[in-house]
């Protein structure tokens, strides 16, 4: 719990939101004090986060939004705003993540179609039925999440290239929406502790060591890092990218850790 209240009287739409980061946003920004639309394909999950997170006095509602579909995003920020009473905040957190194929050669274009449309397309048209609103409020905000993925090879070629694909996206937006006063950042994270490692401690435990901070992420860390972008304390920033990633890309920890022991003289 925080005691900041940087989002009073804001409405805020997560996309995603049933779960893992974008439930920790929700959190965040409710707990902040904005009015929050938790926003999911999943709609009994979104209801059911909701629900607790209504159990702790905070402003939040569901509603079922597949946003790979124009129509159901247009609803979904339609009522937003209807309930909300404004759309001062949206957050792009749903994406689509296949496994990849053994072979590169092999992966099927159902899955690479299907990433993008969620990952990347997605955002664009979240963005698209969101702007107009979010020019309205007169202190717009678009945070959208990324992933290291779009970086570096992680694996995953279609969610990577869909990822790395926001990037530009929010910078495009972000030079058209400016003179509109509206502005557009993206986070980029690293490994986070979601229900897509349920199960699977011992990976989690493996990569600790390649994060230089020691750990892998948590979702309130990511949650943390929209709420600033996504405040009036960013408010002088916009078309950024802000790594929460533990190091992971700043600091090659295998590199350094190989170099321990050798004599300067030998090391490249």
């Amino acid at each position: 719990m925080t005691d900041l209240k940087r989002f009073e009287g804001h409405g805020v739409l997560v996309t995603g939101a049933a779960r893992g980061i974008g439930a920790a946003v929700a959190r965040r920004l409710a707990e902040e004090g904005g009015r929050v639309l938790v926003t999911d394909r999943d709609l009994p999950e979104a209801e059911q986060a909701a629900a607790a997170l209504r159990e702790q006095g905070l402003a939040v509602r569901a509603f079922g939004c597949d946003v790979a579909d124009r129509a159901s995003v247009e609803a979904a920020v339609a009522h937003a705003v209807d309930v909300l009473g404004s759309l001062d905040v949206l957050v792009n957190s749903a994406a689509s993540c296949t496994p990849d194929a053994a072979l590169f050669e092999d992966g099927p274009d159902e899955a690479w179609a299907r990433d993008l449309d969620v990952t990347l397309t997605g955002a664009y048209r979240c963005c698209r039925a969101a702007l107009p609103h979010l020019v309205a409020s007169g202190r717009g905000a678009v945070v959208s999440v990324g992933s290291v993925n779009a970086l570096q090879d992680f694996g995953n070629h279609a969610y990577s290239a869909a990822k790395a694909g926001l990037g530009s996206l929010t910078r495009t937006l972000a030079g058209h929406a400016a003179a509109r006063g509206v502005r557009a950042n993206l986070v980029v994270p690293g490994t986070v502790r979601t229900s897509a490692w349920e199960g699977r401690d011992a990976a989690l435990d493996a990569l600790r060591p390649l994060y230089p901070l020691g750990r892998v992420g948590e979702p309130e860390d990511i949650a943390a890092a929209v709420a600033f972008l996504a405040s009036r304390d960013a408010a002088w920033i916009t078309g950024t990218t802000l790594h929460v990633d533990g190091g992971l890309t700043a600091v090659h920890t295998g590199f350094r850790t190989a170099l321990r022991g050798v004599p300067a003289t030998d090391a490249p």
